[in-house]
């Protein structure tokens, strides 16, 4: 079991959008992976534990990547997101094939992490100062058991985070005077228009509403106590029967359900850390070739040695 704080990386997914497995899609000349910046920033900032969250019949395709590269540096640790890791009692709905949601994954690794973590997409470029944020929160949290709990999420500004290949899909943030997060809002669809403002569409109307170049939203950069962990397992029935009943081949269980339950509930509060870097991500496969570009722009400027690992 791991007791300090570990980083979770969620890499179960295939990338419908983009087309095969992109965890593992060379984006610089020297063969890395997006992965293999996000354990390096991970690496510099502190963490020493990463448990990925992968399909069984994967695993030996991240070993043989990781082996000679983060495997030599870091502590590698593996869970699966089974389709019928369900509570005793539940079933798989007939006909259902595809995992749980994020939720889902991240419990995968209960019996692993016994401590605080930080959660994080395979597929998503972070930056370094999200994982400095994330650690720094995770060492300093108290060790009493306090009421709310203390989260943390990585909050981007919207413009850094957009596609230059079509739309994406952002949590858009509402925060307090004090920094905390109330509440996420999901828009599905968000894109620079011909005015060229940033805005969403809606999906019942069709129209598009303007959002602030300055908005916040949520990459999917968490950090959680053990607190989180025990509230999704509780909730997991009840989100299948629900499920069973409302969409049951895909209903998904969602981290910003959750999140959002606890604040509500009064719960917990997450502290929004403010991001100035720039995302980088493969939605479409037309991405490909910008990210390779910026990724060799900040190796030139020597924000990253021209390999990362040796």
């Amino acid at each position: 079991m791991i007791e300090k704080p570990a980083l979770v990386v969620m890499a179960a997914g295939m990338g419908s959008r983009y087309g095969g497995l992109k965890q593992m899609d060379p984006v610089t000349p020297q063969g890395e992976i997006l992965l293999d910046f996000s354990l390096y920033d991970a690496m510099m900032a502190g963490f020493d534990d990463v448990v990925f969250i992968i399909r069984k019949e994967h695993r030996a395709a991240f070993e043989d990547l990781l082996k000679d590269r983060a495997g030599k540096h870091l502590n590698i640790h593996y869970a699966y997101q089974e389709l019928d890791d369900i509570p005793s009692g539940c079933k798989v709905p007939d006909g259902r094939t595809k995992p749980w949601g994020t939720c889902h994954a991240v419990m995968s690794a209960r019996n692993i992490i016994r401590g605080s973590f930080a959660v994080i997409n395979a597929d998503d470029y972070y930056g370094p100062s999200a994982f400095l944020q994330i650690h720094e929160f995770l060492t300093s949290l108290p060790k009493s058991e306090s009421m709310p709990e203390s989260f943390a999420m990585v909050g981007y500004r919207l413009p850094n985070t957009l596609s230059e290949s079509g739309h994406v899909a952002r949590g858009v943030c509402r925060i307090d005077k004090d920094g905390f997060l109330t509440d996420i809002v999901e828009r599905t669809k968000i894109q620079r228009i011909s005015s060229g403002e940033i805005a969403y569409e809606d999906e019942d109307s069709s129209q598009w509403t303007p959002l602030s170049e300055d908005t916040l939203v949520s990459m999917n950069f968490w950090g959680f106590t053990q607190g989180f962990m025990k509230e999704m397992i509780k909730g997991f029935p009840g989100f299948l029967e629900k499920a069973q009943n409302e969409n049951p081949l895909k209903a998904e269980y969602f981290l910003p359900y959750v999140v959002d339950k606890m604040i509500t509930n009064g719960d917990a509060k997450v502290k929004i850390l403010p991001s100035q870097d720039k995302w980088y991500g493969m939605t479409y496969h037309e991405d490909k070739a910008s990210v390779t570009a910026a990724l060799q722009s900040m190796k030139d400027k020597g924000l990253y040695p021209e390999v990362l690992w040796r």
